[in-house]
């Protein structure tokens, strides 16, 4: 009985130094998360217009530049590339556009974090 009750007795837990381990390690992954996510958000702006102005946008390469311009004019959030960057082709009868560009995220002091963007229509 003596041996249950010193188990019963003997304290669990996250000790001061864990807790501030994992507080740190948490508060770095929403920092970075924070900072991402709009350039994420910014990517699926473009490929949602990039696939719209492939359906809809022309037969020619500057009428799919224009409508692109356009649509851009309506998604103010679209500033990492313009309707140059656009790789126009066509598959099977079919427009295909597509895009790549690079997004250097800065954290913090000489830390950066790069990210390759690259997508098409669908």
């Amino acid at each position: 009985m003596t041996v249950a009750f010193h188990r019963a007795r003997r304290q669990r837990g996250v000790t001061l130094m864990g807790l501030l381990f994992w507080g740190a390690i948490l508060g770095f992954i929403a920092v970075v998360g924070m900072k991402v996510l709009p350039t994420i958000n910014e990517f699926f702006t473009i490929q949602k217009a990039v696939s719209k102005v492939a359906k809809e946008g022309g037969g020619t390469v500057p009428e799919i530049r224009t409508a692109f311009d356009k649509q851009k004019e309506i998604e103010y959030s679209i500033t990492s590339i313009t309707a140059k960057d656009l790789n126009i082709t066509k598959e099977n009868d079919k427009v295909v556009v597509s895009f790549a560009y690079n997004k250097e995220v800065e954290l913090f002091g000489p830390v950066s974090l790069l990210i390759k963007y690259e997508g098409r229509s669908k």
